[in-house]
């Protein structure tokens, strides 16, 4: 009897967090999953049942496809950038002897503070004809007419790493704070360069940051679609903006709901390969 209620006492323990989980979750995707296979009517009601037209919709028109493609590439490039903007600053950060240490951390985290939507447009007043740097160009002379800087895909790149750099940032400072300074000092002492210290021991030490970083600048490049909305134009527009236009726009409930399954098993299939590769833990520490 004892052993039957040590063993039960974790899950007791565990069943507030796994009942939010599945309220919060499990039952909302499954019932994203269910109207996936209704049927939306050219009256606007749905018709609940099995129908697989949705779903042959989305894996035969080339359109859905490309825009997957787009936005894995997007997602893809906005990763890298994060990575070697975001590695510098956060190497700084973590070997810096200073006493304001905490003072750099809480500017780092100081953009979460501001609305994602605002920072998003506050590139229009930066890149627009009429904006900031245009303005500059004009004003010394370089050039006699704004130029188009807004609506495009790098515009759209430049606003996922704005937002995104902070979380790369903070992956990679966990990471490399939590190196034995002593294994620098030991490299050293045998001789190595600090290059080759960095290269030899700081690098590889770090790369479970770095990777951290990497899945949630991709999941959440891959997933959202305010950037492209603000920035990109139309040729930008990422899958994400297909579930949004779906949804919102065309009022077509059941193709969005096949729409936003697709991501998520694109998207859940990358954690479970980064899972399966690095584990979890070093973005838990991250936020611990």
């Amino acid at each position: 009897m004892g052993e039957t209620s040590g063993a039960a006492r974790p899950w007791i323990l565990l069943s507030p967090a796994l009942a939010t989980v599945a309220f919060l979750l499990v039952v909302p995707v499954l019932f994203i999953v269910v109207y996936s296979f209704w049927l939306r009517t050219s009256a606007g009601g749905e018709i609940p049942g099995f129908h697989l037209d949705n779903w042959q919709l989305v894996f035969s028109d080339p359109f859905y496809r490309d825009i997957l493609l787009s936005t894995l590439k997007i997602a893809a490039i906005t990763t890298v950038l994060c990575a070697v903007l975001g590695y510098i600053p956060a190497y700084f950060i973590a070997m810096s002897e200073t006493r304001h240490k905490t003072l750099l951390l809480l500017l780092l985290i100081l953009p979460f503070w501001i609305s994602y939507i605002i920072r998003t447009m506050s590139w229009i007043n930066i890149l627009g004809s009429s904006g900031a740097l245009n303005t500059a160009l004009m004003g010394l002379g370089i050039t006699s007419e704004p130029i188009q800087m807004l609506y495009n895909e790098t515009t759209v790149i430049l606003g996922l790493a704005h937002f995104l750099l902070p979380f790369m940032v903070l992956n990679v400072y966990v990471s490399l704070d939590a190196i034995d300074r002593n294994l620098l000092d030991a490299s050293r002492s045998l001789g190595a360069s600090n290059l080759q210290t960095f290269r030899e021991v700081t690098l590889p030490l770090s790369l479970p940051g770095l990777a951290a970083g990497g899945l949630l600048c991709f999941v959440l490049a891959a997933g959202t679609y305010i950037t492209p909305l603000v920035l990109g134009g139309p040729r930008d527009a990422m899958f994400a903006n297909l579930v949004f236009e779906a949804v919102i726009t065309q009022l077509n409930w059941p193709l969005g709901s096949a729409l936003s399954i697709v991501l998520l098993v694109v998207l859940g299939s990358v954690v479970m390969v980064y899972n399966r590769l690095a584990g979890l833990g070093q973005i838990a520490k991250s936020f611990g």
